[in-house]
């Protein structure tokens, strides 16, 4: 089987494509066949300029891919060269290195950050078990490590509230809001901090965004001694003496008394 060539196609479907002798030339035998039929007709002979028009001016990698797959321009194809290419031994393809995936490093065994995380689920777990002071024992071990972790200052809030120590419960809220807990709607919510909301103080401290109001020191007491004149003093001290001296009984100093300090 001869390689086709697309212009000698071209020139017999203008010359001769009623008779369909470009299709008899690309193997077509079954259309060649159909053109002879109707050869009379001069549609068929239209149609066979048109398709010598389609021959010069298709792509000749087109034309190669439609007409001569499998075949080798300028050369028959030799069977027995076939088979010696199909039986000649194909080279495996060289397999690449398989790479290991990267893990990111692992935190160092006995690391604060592994003991503190350690600790809270040992808390967890106790809390979860009912037992409270346990629980409250592993939280504050933890909070030694990690001071600002948030999540423990809430699970110690809940603990205490749980064994009724409203006192530790809000100062625990306290340290986990100005650490930026603000999921207030838990705080009002949450089953473990019941006790806590029942507290007389809780209606102010909510009001506060759930944390302590600050209560202000006394004023000191003004010391009586200094306000004294230099005449009270002295009369407060003749009191003493007559009282040592046994002059006066205490009933008298203490009325005495009274009446000096008005």
């Amino acid at each position: 089987m001869t390689v086709k060539d697309k212009n000698v196609a071209g020139i017999l479907a203008f010359f001769l494509g009623g008779l369909g002798a470009h299709r008899f030339y690309l193997d077509q035998v079954g259309l060649g066949i159909f053109y002879l039929i109707f050869f009379w007709f001069p549609l068929t002979w239209l149609i066979g300029v048109i398709d010598a028009i389609i021959f010069f001016t298709m792509k000749q990698e087109k034309f190669d891919a439609k007409y001569n797959y499998g075949k080798q321009r300028g050369q028959e194809a030799d069977p027995r060269r076939r088979q010696q290419e199909y039986s000649r031994p194909q080279r495996a393809p060289q397999r690449q290195p398989r790479q290991e995936p990267q893990t990111p490093p692992r935190r160092q065994q006995g690391s604060p950050e592994i003991k503190a995380h350690e600790l809270k689920s040992a808390g967890i777990k106790k809390f979860k078990d009912y037992d409270y002071d346990g629980a409250i024992a592993d939280f504050e071990k933890a909070l030694q490590i990690a001071p600002k972790d948030v999540a423990i200052y809430f699970n110690l809030a809940c603990a205490y509230s749980l064994n009724e120590q409203a006192d530790k419960a809000f100062q625990h809220i306290d340290k986990a809001v100005a650490l930026g807990f603000n999921d207030f709607q838990r705080i009002k919510e949450h089953d473990a901090l019941a006790f806590l909301r029942i507290q007389p103080d809780f209606e102010a401290f909510e009001k506060n965004g759930f944390q302590l109001v600050q209560k202000l020191a006394p004023p000191p007491q003004p010391d009586l001694l200094q306000q004294m004149s230099g005449d009270l003093l002295e009369q407060l001290n003749r009191l003493g003496d007559l009282r040592e001296k046994g002059l006066l009984s205490e009933d008298e100093f203490a009325a005495q008394k009274r009446k000096l300090l008005g």
